[in-house]
């Protein structure tokens, strides 16, 4: 366990970073989804809302546009206003499609979407109210207040200078004809939720470095963390020796499998053993197919008499191929020599055994 009061100085591992994305500790910027979703539908207000004011036109005239049996009569004005309902959505359809696809993109540039179950359970230490002092006096506490601020005194000047920059067209909107001045009524409306965005933008430049910067933060750990969470994920140094023991074990088994199908084990001939099997159809050179010193190469020895394969004793030849060759690579060029004279003496043996005839001297090996 980290020690209490440890200064939390290693960035967060992988597995700290995706434990807190379960519980929905993801960095998420509201400035950013704010300034998102403001600037998707003031481009659609600017761009569709001349469009949209003349579709409302329509809809309206055609909508009071009753006569006196159809207003009083029964069973017309609630499918009347039904169907006025429905024209309308789908008139700002556009503008609300932007809006809501905006919203969703936001999350991707900072954290991107999450879903925690976690998240949603509810926490009684937040009703602490203790504790919920120290979060509205905490840095966050004071940085929130800040951007609340600058929010109000940004937004109060932008409209400042737009009202002064657009009263003379506003006023001039009464003296043009109806449709023309609604359109030109979500023209202005639109420009202004454009230009009041910039100062949402330039709040939300701020917003996402810092609550970035707190994320990263708040999960820092000790490197007393760092060193237990490795040793969770590799094991201790003692459970690793044995995984490592037990794997050399079965790879021991298995090389010890391959000993009677060699064709000759070469000795040192105490220290070192070396077992080879050459097949001319598959092998350019042969093979070694098991090695080990001292109780290994005991080992190896044994099973190669148990099972009739020869054993030659050649210390340089024996050295060179336990220190160069890893189990199942080829003999390399250099030792080609050396060990065809030991694979003619093995051949020569058979043979001479096989006909009952005296057993030839073994090779000389230098």
């Amino acid at each position: 366990m980290a020690e209490s009061g440890a200064e939390r100085t290693e960035s967060a591992t992988p597995k700290r970073l995706e434990e807190a994305r379960k519980k929905g500790q993801v960095p998420r910027s509201v400035e950013l989804s704010m300034a998102a979703v403001c600037l998707a539908a003031a481009a659609a207000i600017y761009t569709l809302g001349d469009a949209a004011a003349g579709k409302f036109v329509e809809l309206m005239r055609g909508s009071l546009t009753l006569s006196p049996q159809q207003a009083v009569g029964e069973g017309v004005i609630w499918p009347a206003l039904m169907d006025a309902g429905l024209r309308a959505l789908l008139i700002i359809l556009p503008i609300l499609g932007a809006t809501f696809i905006a919203a969703l993109a936001a999350p991707l540039a900072i954290g991107g979407w999450n879903f925690s179950g976690e998240a949603l359970m509810p926490k009684f230490s937040k009703l602490n109210p203790a504790a919920g002092l120290g979060r509205i006096f905490s840095a966050r506490g004071t940085v929130e207040l800040g951007k609340g601020i600058a929010k109000v005194l940004v937004v109060s000047m932008i409209g400042w200078v737009l009202l002064s920059g657009l009263t003379p067209q506003m006023l001039g909107l009464s003296n043009e004809p109806l449709q023309g001045a609604i359109g030109h009524s979500a023209a202005l409306v639109g420009y202004s939720l454009l230009v009041l965005c910039f100062g949402l933008v330039a709040i939300a430049a701020f917003d996402v470095p810092f609550q970035l910067w707190q994320h990263s933060r708040d999960l820092k750990m000790t490197r007393e963390e760092v060193k237990e969470e490795y040793k969770e994920s590799e094991g201790s140094p003692e459970t690793r020796g044995r995984i490592r023991e037990a794997q050399r074990a079965l790879a021991r088994g298995r090389m010890m499998q391959e000993v009677p199908k060699a064709d000759v084990v070469i000795t040192n001939p105490t220290h070192y053993a070396v077992a080879l099997r050459y097949d001319e159809s598959r092998n350019r050179a042969p093979i070694v197919v098991a090695k080990g010193s001292d109780l290994v190469a005991a080992r190896i020895r044994e099973i190669a008499a148990e099972n009739g394969v020869p054993l030659v004793a050649a210390p340089p030849l024996a050295r060179a191929l336990f220190r160069s060759v890893e189990l199942g690579h080829e003999v390399p060029a250099a030792l080609y020599v050396t060990v065809a004279q030991v694979l003619t003496y093995v051949y020569q043996l058979k043979a001479a055994t096989a006909r009952g005839a005296a057993p030839p001297p073994p090779p000389i090996i230098h």
